[in-house]
């Protein structure tokens, strides 16, 4: 296969003879379109190849019917330094799940920092730096979002003021640090909120030591913009107080795989009932002692849709288009101006399921045959999945 440069600008690209385009947007899950063009990263036209213009493309892709999709948005990790994480001590975790479709990656805090600063003058330098350092470096083209302040008792407005001055735009996980009581955590919410800055609150049983349990009526109560692993991280609170969270809060719906597997199947099907699935975001909760799981994002897609009989396509928006959307990113949808993150999947080899959807359904997950990131080839044939039955072609400069 060609392949083109990993650095510099794309150029104009053409993926075209596309069989199956999903668009992250839930409310058309499903595009009529075969065709994308692409130039210098950014998504120009997306239609049918006789209706849009692919003259003078420096690359072509022909992906022989295969899926295009976005790029997966994992919308919780804890990242530190670099593509290493000291966890469990592994180095190349971030490049290594973007063979499994990850092309974005959001930070719920560096928690698992050796040593991690817990006074405030402390927290704030830290997340200053995780955020300079991420934006500085992309493994393999990876965007992590990362500066994600874990917040302590004594912090005042002003240092949400300065955090946001300086480039923090997300909060840790609430409830990791000394921040714990309900009335507490809103009133820091609330300044976060206040600057631009996202929270995401702990939900259910400890994690690290620090932590603690974090209940339904606290997580009411701070009103944080994202209900961080709803389904546990690894402990869940009991179902019903779940289902009540989906319920009585307007907040996010995030799901993780280091989780409680049953609890997050009944937190999605909730938010079918309760209509609204916009509000469901998935996450891998990783690295943790569960370990790394490079293929993380994939395999709770299989499972939310499989075990929960949600399609496949309304599964695949919640790791894309919903977490853009509710995250503030441009990638996670496959229209005009967004990011050209995309992956390239068809049914692995020797599936039952005849189609891509159908093989997720019955709960495999798919192979991936190309990722790209920025309208950059970033992959071909992932390492990571099963082999996809079908991959694209670089047909030419």
């Amino acid at each position: 296969m060609a392949d083109i440069a990993l650095e510099g600008k794309s150029g104009k690209v053409v993926i075209k003879n596309i069989g199956l385009l999903l668009s992250g947007n839930i409310d058309q899950p499903i595009l009529e379109a075969d065709t994308i063009v692409i130039f210098d990263g950014i998504i120009q036209a997306v239609g049918k190849f006789k209706d849009v213009d692919t003259s003078s493309a420096k690359t072509t892709i022909d992906v022989h019917q295969t899926c295009v999709a976005p790029g997966l948005i994992d919308s919780h990790v804890h990242p530190v330094f670099g593509d290493w994480t000291p966890r469990q001590n592994q180095i190349g975790w971030i490049e290594s799940t973007m063979h499994g479709g990850v092309t974005t990656m959001v930070s719920a805090g560096e928690v698992h920092l050796p040593g991690r600063p817990k006074d405030i003058v402390g927290l704030k330098a830290l997340a200053i730096t995780a955020q300079r350092t991420y934006d500085n470096f992309r493994p393999n083209g990876v965007k992590v979002l990362a500066g994600a302040p874990i917040i302590e008792k004594g912090m005042v407005e002003s240092d949400f003021k300065e955090l946001a001055e300086s480039g923090v735009k997300l909060l840790g996980e609430v409830g990791l640090g000394s921040v714990k009581a309900g009335n507490e955590a809103r009133e820091m919410v609330a300044w976060a909120r206040k600057y631009g800055i996202q929270s995401t609150i702990h939900t259910g049983g400890p994690s690290i030591p620090g932590s603690g349990l974090i209940d339904k009526d606290v997580i009411l109560e701070a009103d944080a913009d994202i209900i961080g692993h709803i389904n546990g991280g690894h402990t869940s609170l009991p179902e019903k107080d779940v289902c009540e969270l989906c319920e009585k809060s307007s907040r996010a719906i995030e799901i993780v795989h280091n989780g409680n597997e049953k609890v997050a199947i009944a937190a999605a099907q909730a938010a079918i009932q309760l209509k609204c699935p916009h509000r469901v975001i998935l996450g891998t909760d990783g690295p943790a002692g569960s370990g790394v799981q490079p293929l993380g994002m994939l395999r709770l897609i299989s499972l939310i849709s499989s075990m929960g009989s949600i399609p496949a396509e309304l599964v695949f928006c919640f790791a894309t288009g919903n977490t853009a959307k509710l995250r503030q990113i441009n990638a996670g949808l496959i229209e005009v101006g967004r990011s050209a993150d995309f992956v390239f999947m068809d049914r692995a080899q020797h599936t039952s399921g005849k189609t891509l959807l159908e093989s997720v359904q019955l709960g495999d997950i798919p192979g991936i045959g190309m990722v790209m990131i920025d309208g950059i080839i970033r992959c071909g044939r992932s390492r990571n999945t099963p082999p996809a039955t079908q991959i694209p072609e670089v047909i030419g400069h």
